[in-house]
């Protein structure tokens, strides 16, 4: 089976991380057993990390360090260079996930932000609620 092609956004990616009994644990069984590739840039990652270390999840730096090495082994690194063009958005910050879904040539991105969701009906690529995409993936 080939794995699809996947951008997670840094909300679903943190929960899928941290929550392993929340509502999108199983994605991370999805990457690790090759259901999915993540895609993933310097900004994406740059994001997860600073994301990571908000001091409402009081993670120690070697709970960061063991969730990183639990997600980027998985990924598939994208290299956006020069920036595609994308719709705009109204959360500048999403722009760096419609690029690496188009650069990466990825076949959904999933996401649960209201701001990337607005722009489904006219993106190329699938852009999926976490629950949605886990439908088109036992469908």
């Amino acid at each position: 089976m080939t794995p699809v092609r996947t951008v997670l956004d840094t909300n679903v990616l943190v929960s899928a991380l941290l929550f392993p009994k929340g509502t999108v644990s199983w994605l991370r069984d999805a990457w690790r057993t090759g259901a999915i590739l993540p895609l993933a840039s310097r900004d994406t990652v740059s994001e997860l990390v600073r994301v990571l270390c908000y001091p409402k999840f009081r993670l120690a730096a070697a709970e960061r360090e063991e969730l990183l090495a639990d997600y980027l082994p998985y990924c598939d690194s994208v290299d956006v260079g020069e920036p595609p063009p994308v719709p705009e958005c109204r959360d500048p910050f999403d722009r760096m996930f419609l690029e690496v879904a188009l650069v990466g040539r990825a076949e959904a991105l999933i996401t649960g932000d209201e701001d990337l969701l607005a722009l489904a009906p006219d993106f190329p690529v699938a852009i999926l609620t976490p629950r949605a995409f886990a439908r088109r993936l036992s469908g």
